[in-house]
């Protein structure tokens, strides 16, 4: 059995661990309402921006002279995964389902024969998937140090991925990111970036985009649009992400102050019965040193 020395500093370590525990959790709810806020309100922009390119995809897919980041080059052999993850940790699952969605991605492409390559978004999946996937990664990009993130920031990732497409080093980018749903729940999402998906467009949709008259024209008007479109839904996702962190983040270290209140209360029972002991063998010397006496 530990000392009882051993058992007070055990109690008063864990008692520390529980004080850092409980200060985060306040923290991460303090931050979580602004980043819940921001995520919501980004949502009907990039879901009418994307509804509006894929209707536009829909519309121009049989042109043959459509940009190549509208509708793809016509081929799919070269896959890039965007995976967006937090640069912090201690919060709990977050960052590795991002991560256990993207290799599972991309063995089930390696397995169709294609070409796979990422891009990382955040600290903590660019360390996590370069111990087995180091050969694949080709960029990366963190915000440690920013406390807001801008939409300069996302603009300059844009140019990134499309510099990379122009130079055709991919054909079909897809984006891997957590979903915020609620405090306790962040679904781990795929999104299409490059091309523009014409499957979330309805007909209507795809009707009313062949019948619009644009000026000055359509090739001025979509050299503006489709960089802006990327950068907002990188924007959206890096905002789900955020909020879904600060989530995840509040309840992992609400759970770890409940295990601390547990252990202090096991601790402590092991302390008084530690000191019960060394109280009954104490008596017990002196009963019977008096009895030989």
């Amino acid at each position: 059995m530990p000392s009882l020395k051993t058992l007070r500093n055990r109690i008063n370590s864990v008692k520390s661990t529980q004080k850092i525990t409980s200060a985060m959790k306040m923290v991460a709810a303090a931050k979580l309402r602004r980043a819940q806020a921001q995520a919501e309100a980004s949502r009907p922009y990039a879901r009418r921006m994307g509804e509006m390119m894929a209707a536009l995809a829909a519309a121009e897919a049989k042109n043959p002279s459509a940009p190549p980041l509208l509708v793809g080059t016509g081929r799919q052999q070269t896959h890039l995964l965007v995976a967006v993850t937090a640069d912090r940790g201690l919060a709990g699952a977050f960052n590795a389902n991002i991560t256990r969605s993207v290799r599972n991605q991309v063995r089930e492409l390696e397995s169709q024969g294609k070409t796979v390559k990422i891009f990382t978004l955040g600290r903590k999946g660019n360390d996590a998937l370069r111990r087995d996937l180091r050969d694949k990664i080709v960029g990366s990009k963190n915000f440690l140090g920013k406390k807001t993130l801008e939409f300069s920031d996302v603009e300059a990732i844009a140019q990134e991925l499309m510099k990379l497409f122009r130079d055709g080093e991919f054909d079909v980018c897809t984006l891997v990111y957590n979903r915020f749903n609620s405090v306790i729940s962040q679904t781990a999402t795929t999104a299409p970036l490059i091309p523009a998906s014409p499957s979330t467009a309805n007909d209507n949709a795809a009707d009313k985009a062949q019948g619009y008259e644009v000026e000055p024209d359509d090739g001025t008007l979509l050299d503006r649009l489709l960089p802006r479109n990327l950068a907002v839904q990188i924007y959206a996702a890096l905002l789900e992400n955020n909020a879904g962190f600060y989530a995840s983040q509040m309840t992992a270290m609400d759970n770890a102050t409940r295990n601390a209140g547990e252990m202090i209360k096991k601790l402590s029972l092991s302390y008084n019965r530690a000191r019960q002991a060394n109280i009954t063998k104490e008596l017990i010397e002196i009963i019977s040193g008096a009895e030989a006496v």
